[in-house]
């Protein structure tokens, strides 16, 4: 079986598997707790932060461990807007994770925010001026994602970033689909919080960060013991935090070689081409990672596709993991412009960079075939 459903999760990697197994035996201790086995958990901590801290460029202080992307991106948005009244109005697109898209939703109705959901276009990719157009003197926090998490479109998050600090609004960005793919560091620099999910890179689930910049005052969404400086309370997953920092350096040392960057250009051609007109392929052409690539197959249904594809070999998704199971069109995919019927028949293929070119054949192969299937071609 040939899984490319990488952007929903990937297995852990076994050098971590190895790293953490004694952080969850014989080194379990609780990082507060004020005795030998307690201090050697808050040494990984430490360890953990700062690695992680090494791949972003930031100081390990602005590290917050958290359980994964989810929680990172409730953090940053309730966490920003609430604790810095600058004004009460948020910034972000149409094209968000659905953590996201709620937070925002949440701030809008229980805390009197206003929101500009600036759109995109039929790539997926927002137009950096229509952020800047978008900001008011109240704007008090921009979120623009790095990488679309369904069709992989690459955001100009830079420059989004660069206008909105401009007017003293404060930037987050979600990185979760970017880490692999994209430098981090740069995107660290350029924002003032920045969300990873340690599963999406060989991690253990449950496991995630926050970069938060500086002494920002961030308003916490759990309360408690007050750990992570008091803006995540909870005793912390060491092998998770771990896990993470471990699996954020090896997708960037990885990142450095170019093995699997012509194989989503190769997948996609090759559908394209062997259905001749009957597949579209969704996202921005050149402006996207290699690892998600996508299709609405018209005259099709998603799932059918995806059932037909299992049963040649090849596990991918339709779309978002945390979609999975909805009879809704993707929103992505309806911010984009597509109609609602195109929207259900997306497929969506993505791999990590361990991926081998011979699964990406065999897998281009099974998806023409499979499609030629469910149509009737």
């Amino acid at each position: 079986m040939i899984y490319l459903d990488a952007a929903a999760t990937t297995a852990v990697r076994p050098e971590i598997l190895d790293t953490v197994w004694p952080l969850m035996t014989t080194e379990f201790g609780n990082p507060s707790s004020r005795h030998t086995i307690g201090e050697s958990a808050a040494r990984a901590l430490d360890y953990a932060r700062t690695l992680a801290a090494s791949v972003l460029g930031v100081r390990a202080g602005d590290i917050v461990f958290t359980s994964g992307g989810t929680e990172s991106n409730n953090l940053a948005l309730k966490g920003l807007a609430l604790a810095n009244p600058r004004g009460r109005h948020l910034v972000t697109t149409a094209v968000e994770h659905s953590s996201v898209r709620e937070s925002v939703d949440y701030l809008v109705r229980h805390h009197g925010f206003a929101v500009d959901v600036v759109p995109v276009d039929r790539e997926g990719r927002v137009d950096p001026a229509r952020i800047a157009a978008a900001l008011r003197p109240d704007t008090t926090l921009v979120s623009v994602m790095a990488v679309n998490n369904e069709v992989g479109t690459i955001q100009p998050v830079a420059e989004a970033a660069a206008a909105a600090r401009a007017v003293g609004a404060l930037v987050h960005t979600d990185a979760v689909q970017a880490a692999g793919w994209v430098d981090l560091a740069p995107l660290a620099a350029a924002t003032d919080a920045l969300s990873v999910s340690g599963h999406k890179l060989g991690g253990l689930k449950g496991a995630g960060l926050l970069y938060l910049r500086g002494r920002l005052e961030a308003e916490p969404v759990l309360h408690g013991g007050g750990q992570e400086r008091g803006r995540r309370s909870g005793t912390e997953n060491v092998a998770g935090a771990v896990s993470t920092a471990t699996a954020l350096k090896l997708a960037a040392e990885a990142s450095a070689g170019g093995a699997a960057e012509g194989y989503g250009r190769f997948l996609a051609d090759y559908v394209l081409k062997g259905l001749d007109g009957a597949a579209l392929l969704t996202g921005h052409p050149t402006e996207r990672v290699p690892g998600i690539v996508s299709f609405c197959f018209p005259g099709t249904a998603g799932e059918a596709v995806l059932l037909e594809l299992e049963r040649r070999g090849v596990v991918c998704s339709s779309g978002s993991a945390c979609h999975a199971g909805s009879s809704d069109p993707s929103p992505v995919l309806l911010a984009m412009g597509y109609d609602a019927d195109t929207a259900l028949t997306a497929v969506r293929l993505s791999f990590s960079r361990g991926v081998k070119e011979a699964e990406i054949a065999q897998a281009a192969r099974a998806t023409v075939a499979a499609v030629k299937a469910v149509a009737g071609l």
